[in-house]
């Protein structure tokens, strides 16, 4: 069985209380982590080439801002706690993307902060945690 634990984080508060009980899970247990961001991304849109050229560039922009301001953070925090580490940005449907994350890592769990920075829509349509507890083929945990 794999060792490996998928910790999907977003900048919230939430995710901060997830990435603390993973390090110290991974500590106690030696589990490797696999960092996760998912910048929500439909590609079912119609745009001119324009568009999709400015669409592009606001993509990579948002993957280098993700990549600095929370992905790196959390992944200096892991490491000086002498976990192995990796991490992935990725654009899409943030649960079905953090499943396929989960399969092609070969995650053995799914950790994930109760709240996260998505506020009132989560509310009305779902939060990504909910999604992933109906949908996920690898058990999920959800910390308050």
């Amino acid at each position: 069985m794999s060792n490996t634990v998928l910790l999907a984080i977003d900048g919230s508060r939430g995710s901060d209380r997830a990435l603390t009980h993973v390090r110290k899970r991974a500590e106690l247990g030696g589990a490797k982590v696999v960092v996760a961001y998912v910048i929500e991304w439909s590609p079912y849109s119609f745009n001119t080439p324009e568009e999709n050229a400015e669409r592009h560039s606001r993509r990579e922009t948002e993957i280098s801002r993700a990549t600095t301001s929370v992905v790196e953070p959390a992944l200096t925090y892991l490491t000086e706690g002498g976990i192995d580490v990796e991490s992935l940005v990725r654009h899409g449907p943030p649960s079905e993307t953090l499943i396929k994350i989960a399969e092609e890592v070969g995650a053995a769990q799914i950790v994930i902060g109760r709240r996260g920075e998505s506020g009132l829509k989560s509310l009305i349509f779902g939060s990504v945690a909910g999604n992933l507890i109906q949908t996920s083929p690898v058990p999920v945990m959800v910390v308050p």
